[in-house]
């Protein structure tokens, strides 16, 4: 038996022979990446550097990133401090996941198509898509505006991009319950509480669960640049202290191993909970 040409924009799945269609879509998307690749490549060779010394440059960064990451102490604040000011950052990051979750929750069950009409879905959709687009630290400036630069403005903006996050993940875990599910609830006079209560929420939970820890790990990263950017306290803000105030290398190694210790934990915790609960899913 003769072996098949090789064809372009021909695969092999499962034994399945499967041709890739050419549309102007995907035409389009690989002239964008390629482009962006290329600027990518070429445009660190297009920038006016002066007359930077690369092996002075490259001496210091070196020593800084030895200064910090192989030599780090506390010198300005204490270890208890620096486990306080974590703690702070936790606090900003699980207050801003528990409200934005609370809210999302039942602005995920109005705007799944199969639990409610199309144009409420679709404005909704649309609105967290608009915040979505729009960076955390941008919407915390904003409320920073009206709240003034803090802990407030913070967990504000970190709580609507929170709701626009888990809105979209609880809304697509709703669109895949069992519609034989809900039809039985709607045959039986069921309304719409209903549905959502012995239905949406039980088959959904472990789901709702894992998104919302996800969330709160995304949280706490933002929160630890926001207590810069914001002045809204905790290890970021210590953080800013010692690299911009002080200019301790050693301070910053170790806030920033403090932090990485913090973050490595919720990631541990985070996969025990999707094996724990996807698990039973």
């Amino acid at each position: 038996m003769e072996a098949l040409p090789s064809l372009p924009n021909v695969a092999m799945k499962n034994g399945r022979i499967q041709i890739k269609k050419q549309t102007k879509a995907t035409i389009v998307m690989r002239i964008v990446l390629w482009t962006l690749f290329a600027m990518t490549v070429i445009g660190p060779f297009l920038l006016d550097y002066g007359e930077i010394d690369w092996a002075e440059a490259l001496s210091l960064t070196l020593g800084n990133l030895q200064m910090m990451f192989l030599q780090p102490a506390f010198n300005q604040i204490t270890f208890g401090t620096a486990m306080m000011q974590i703690g702070i950052t936790l606090a900003l990051a699980f207050l801003a996941t528990v409200l934005g979750a609370v809210i999302s929750f039942f602005l995920a069950a109005f705007s799944a198509r199969n639990l409610s009409p199309a144009w409420l879905a679709n404005i909704i959709i649309a609105s967290n898509s608009f915040v979505r687009a729009v960076p955390t630290v941008l919407w915390v400036l904003i409320f920073a505006i009206v709240a003034g630069l803090g802990a407030i403005a913070c967990v504000l903006g970190m709580m609507l991009h929170t709701i626009a996050y888990l809105t979209k993940a609880y809304a697509e875990s709703f669109e895949e319950l069992d519609e034989g599910t809900i039809e039985a609830l709607k045959a039986s006079g069921a309304n719409w509480w209903h549905i959502v209560w012995h239905a949406v929420i039980p088959q959904s939970s472990s789901y709702i669960i894992s998104w919302t820890f996800l969330r709160f790990e995304t949280n706490y990263d933002v929160a630890v640049a926001m207590g810069a950017a914001a002045a809204a306290g905790g290890i970021g803000f210590e953080l800013f202290m010692a690299s911009s105030f002080y200019y301790d290398l050693h301070e910053v190694g170790m806030i920033t191993y403090c932090a990485l210790v913090v973050a490595i934990l919720l990631e541990m915790i985070s996969i025990r909970i999707k094996r724990h609960y996807l698990g039973k899913a």
